[in-house]
């Protein structure tokens, strides 16, 4: 008996250290998945569609140009393709300012438009990126009479041979994008001072979750490139896909 009873107080010790024991085994298990599923999202790649990108070896193709600012990717696209058909993308584009290229870009509505320093405007990009649910934004088209191949740093744009029914598809998605009034017409949100881009009312939100090169990445994605979605949150990535996507193009591009 008093061998018996000596060993109770270990025993209820060890009752004691049991669900101690089992708390961290799921928590570190809880830790090691969580860990796992964001290497995984990382990682993940939306496929592109070899129908779309490149343009096939007798076809004139499309040509596109990927531009990046340091932080942010536009989308130099044809005017004439825009303006293709009577839909709001094209009422958009036909309303626009002379130049035979439109910037294609999306963003928050109301920190995208503003040109003011970015230190001055640090209260509001917070609350563009963490306000919950999201934020209304804007398509914006800035046309311009250069072709964006004469940009000084080649290090910044990238050349990109769609074939037509890529470019079809990237309309459609850009097109997909705004936000039209009861009579189908695209809806201005606003127009900035300083130069001929309009901004357009979009049906999408902008967050921390979803950004500027979210988007552009989705619209490239749409023309048959490959992207990693959970990685376009910034412009070099996004810039790294469409090189590894005109590298696949054997047809050599005057730029």
């Amino acid at each position: 008996m008093g061998h018996a009873a000596g060993r109770r107080p270990g025993a209820r010790h060890a009752r004691r250290l049991r669900p101690q024991l089992t708390r961290m085994v799921w928590f570190r298990f809880l830790v090691a998945a969580l860990i796992g599923l964001a290497l995984g999202l990382w990682t993940t790649t939306r496929p592109g569609d070899p129908d779309l990108f490149p343009a096939g070896t007798g076809e004139a193709g499309v040509t596109v140009r990927l531009l990046d600012n340091g932080f942010h990717t536009d989308l130099a696209v044809p005017r004439s393709l825009l303006e293709t058909g009577d839909d709001a993308l094209a009422r958009a584009a036909k309303g626009l300012a002379p130049g035979d290229w439109i910037l294609v870009g999306w963003g928050d509505a109301v920190f995208y438009v503003d040109q003011s320093p970015i230190r001055d405007r640090l209260p509001d990009g917070a609350r563009a990126f963490f306000r919950p649910g999201g934020n209304p934004s804007v398509v914006m088209l800035d046309p311009t009479r250069a072709d964006p191949a004469a940009w000084p740093d080649a290090s910044r744009r990238v050349t990109l041979r769609l074939s037509q029914a890529g470019a079809r598809a990237m309309r459609a998605r850009i097109k997909a994008s705004l936000s039209v009034d009861a009579a189908g017409a695209p809806i201005v949100s606003a127009r900035r001072k300083t130069d001929d881009a309009v901004f357009f009312r979009s049906r999408e939100r902008f967050s921390i979750v979803r950004l500027c090169n979210h988007w552009t990445a989705e619209v490239l994605n749409a023309a048959g490139l490959s992207i990693r979605p959970y990685r376009s949150l910034t412009s070099g990535e996004v810039m790294r896909a469409a090189r590894d996507a005109a590298a696949l193009d054997l047809k050599p591009i005057r730029d």
